[in-house]
């Protein structure tokens, strides 16, 4: 990586957001031209930073932190109503997808259109389109209007015209959802392309797991403010950390929950290593899920399951009572199951928590609380830089 290609030094933006509005020209008139100003929303305050040329950066935060906003004064669409934003090279931005798109055109037609837009000349999208449409995956339909493009037919097309246009500095926008697996693999081997040939991508995302796979350096924004600015790992703990600071060790209110109740879920708890209730904890220490329950019936043959989920949504794991042949053939009044983890595998991060209570065929749900807790993994020690879990293998070179 080189010198920085993007410099932002101490911008500031701001919204007027106005109670009511002149909808129509007699409105206008009536009120004299005059709108009400509510109140003035800082979207940005003083933000600085820097991008190295060839490196892959991504902004994180929750919505209306401010992200989105900070791209589009980069990207040159806002003017920062205080400080500056410095670019160095040619830049392209994936921030609305085939927003340059006339419905009545072909694909084709679009194809050129819309590389105009972004830049390229005909020549060169002669030579590039059939690695476009190619990227794209539209095929046969590239002659037909694009108004009778299935949406993700529409997105593909705009986000292979734009990755084609191969410049120096990326922005995207939350477009890694775009289209199914297949396509999402091949615009992750395409940023890959882009890195390892020396261009510099600045990534928006929600997706912090990408985020820490994709990046070597993040930022976190909270209120229009920089947070945090470094490495990926570091910048997503702090910012998943902020997030749960003040949860509960136990859970009891959260998410849903569905079933017909003959036997109910209290509560859940995570016990720590000395029989302390915890809400975060160091990879590789002992846990034990405690599951409190009560019935208001005698349940025959009960199943107690616990889902483990990253933020994504991903399945990390959902070990049941019935694969491990430990089923009562009766549940009648209180008490709790214990699910013992010796060792808790899941490497640094934030994870929620399913549980739930089901006949033994585990097609009736008798209590079911999804995201019932959210919990906490700290490092410790020496740990994969990515994934989910720990393997807790040993290297051994010959």
């Amino acid at each position: 990586m080189g010198g920085p290609v993007v410099v932002v030094d101490s911008v500031s933006k701001k919204y007027r957001l106005y109670r009511e509005r002149n909808n129509s020209i007699k409105v206008a008139l009536l009120r004299g031209g005059r709108t009400k100003l509510d109140k003035e929303f800082w979207a940005l305050r003083d933000v600085s930073f820097e991008v190295a040329e060839g490196s892959t950066t991504g902004l994180i935060g929750e919505n209306g932190s401010g992200k989105s906003t900070m791209l589009k004064c980069i990207a040159r669409i806002l003017r920062p109503d205080k400080g500056a934003v410095t670019v160095s090279g040619k830049m392209s931005a994936l921030l609305e997808l085939g927003a340059g798109f006339h419905p009545e055109l072909t694909g084709r037609e679009n194809v050129f259109l819309n590389g105009a837009i972004l830049g390229l000349k005909q020549k060169e999208l002669q030579e590039r389109f059939d690695d476009i449409v190619d990227f794209a995956g539209i095929g046969q339909f590239i002659d037909e209007p694009v108004k009778n493009y299935s949406s993700g037919m529409y997105v593909r097309l705009g986000f292979s015209v734009a990755i084609n246009v191969e410049p120096d500095i990326l922005l995207v926008d939350e477009v890694l959802a775009v289209g199914d697996e297949a396509f999402q693999r091949k615009c992750l081997e395409r940023f890959k392309y882009l890195k390892d040939n020396g261009k510099t991508v600045i990534i928006v995302s929600h997706s912090l797991s990408s985020v820490v796979n994709m990046c070597d350096h993040a930022i976190w924004f909270k209120h229009g403010q920089k947070m945090a600015d470094g490495g990926p790992r570091e910048v997503v703990e702090a910012y998943t950390s902020s997030i749960v600071m003040d949860r509960p060790a136990s859970g009891t209110d959260r998410g849903d929950r569905w079933g017909s109740r003959e036997a109910e879920i209290v509560r859940v708890e995570l016990v720590g290593r000395s029989g302390e209730l915890v809400k975060r904890f160091p990879t590789g220490e002992p846990l034990t899920i405690r599951i409190w329950y009560s019935t208001s019936e005698p349940v025959a043959r009960p199943v107690f399951s616990v889902a483990v989920q990253t933020l994504q949504g991903i399945v990390v794991s959902n070990p049941t009572t019935r694969e491990a042949d430990m089923v009562p053939e009766k549940l009648d009044g209180v008490g709790h199951v214990d699910l013992v983890l010796p060792h808790c595998p899941l490497l640094p991060g934030t994870y929620d928590l399913t549980v739930s209570i089901t006949d033994f065929t585990m097609a009736h749900p008798y209590d079911v609380r999804r995201n019932i807790m959210r919990f906490d993994v700290d490092r410790k020690g020496p740990v994969e830089p990515t994934g989910i879990v720990s393997l807790g293998g040993r290297w051994v070179l010959e």
